[in-house]
């Protein structure tokens, strides 16, 4: 595709003085933050300007402000930025092999994905594989990953997927919550506290579905990570769906009982997501021939 006219592609000092002076809201912070006098953050601005042939900064004084039209721009101009200063990092870190920026939900990293890293390491030691926790779905053009591990469905704008596995859970809590309490059905599970997790906010309403039983809006309290709600669990503060996986061995160990039933299919998958314009990447599509070979139907994939 060829480059636009000269006059569409103004100079990066230019573009960062804009968007400087969007996100710190003064021309004093904007200078200060790129080591500039504040007449030249308003020179590079009057430039701008002059080679977009637009009005973007209302001048009152020395006071400087956007102009709304001006102030979307400079988000825009904000992930450009963002996007060639993580091309340049990757570069410099690795020029040979490159680096792959993941984004991953923390139990899946400490359970199952860090553990298998060494082969990856083995088979191609020339990529940089860089890990960072996200327990929510992000905009790739604001956050400064390649990839992301994400649970639920592939519908991220802009972005393609695979599919890598399914999660079964478990309706578990502390014994002694059960002390009390006769759990003939399903059902009586409604008359306990239950427990929610933040990604997973049909997670109670899918599970009496499944048992049968159209519950109405399902209340409880509500935790972020599959840790946090593993420990509610067992200090009897209520009743958690677990991956089976998750509460095996507390299970085993009497921490923790089925208040009933046994591992049931959640609704949702775990998948590797990559924004459309990362999908040549190199390293990118290494971690992801690997990874495909990882996700087998028998081995259940974490949060």
């Amino acid at each position: 595709m060829p480059l636009l006219p000269r006059r569409f592609l103004p100079s990066t000092a230019s573009l960062r003085a804009l968007e400087a002076l969007d996100r710190l809201g003064s021309a004093t912070a904007a200078a200060e933050e790129l080591n500039l006098s504040q007449s030249a953050v308003s020179r590079q601005l009057q430039t701008l300007e002059e080679q977009l042939g637009v009005t973007l900064i209302i001048r009152e004084g020395r006071r400087m402000t956007l102009t709304p039209e001006a102030a979307e721009y400079a988000a825009e101009m904000r992930a450009a930025l963002n996007k060639i200063a993580q091309a340049s990092l990757k570069l410099t870190v690795n020029p040979a092999g490159g680096s792959l920026n993941l984004a991953i939900l923390p139990t899946f990293g400490m359970r199952w994905l860090v553990p298998r890293l060494a082969d990856f390491a083995r088979r191609h030691p020339e990529v940089t594989i860089n890990l960072s926790t996200r327990l929510k779905p992000f905009d790739f053009g604001t956050e400064p990953f390649d990839a992301a591990i994400h649970f639920g469905r592939a519908d991220w704008p802009g972005t393609q997927a695979i599919r890598l596995k399914t999660e079964a859970v478990v309706a578990v809590c502390a014994p002694g919550l059960l002390e009390d309490r006769k759990i003939r059905e399903a059902r009586d599970l409604l008359a306990l506290p239950l427990l929610h997790i933040e990604t997973r906010p049909e997670a109670w309403r899918a599970w009496f579905a499944a048992h049968g039983i159209e519950a109405g809006p399902v209340t409880g309290t509500i935790y972020d990570q599959f840790s946090t709600i593993t420990q509610a669990a067992l200090h009897g503060l209520g009743v958690a769906l677990l991956p089976d996986y998750l509460a095996e061995q507390d299970l085993a160990t009497g921490r923790l009982v089925r208040a009933w039933g046994g591992p049931t299919e959640a609704p949702g998958a775990y998948h590797l997501v990559w924004p459309v314009e990362k999908a040549r990447d190199s390293a990118l599509k290494k971690f992801r021939d690997w990874l495909a070979t990882q996700a087998e139907d028998e081995d259940p994939l974490p949060r």
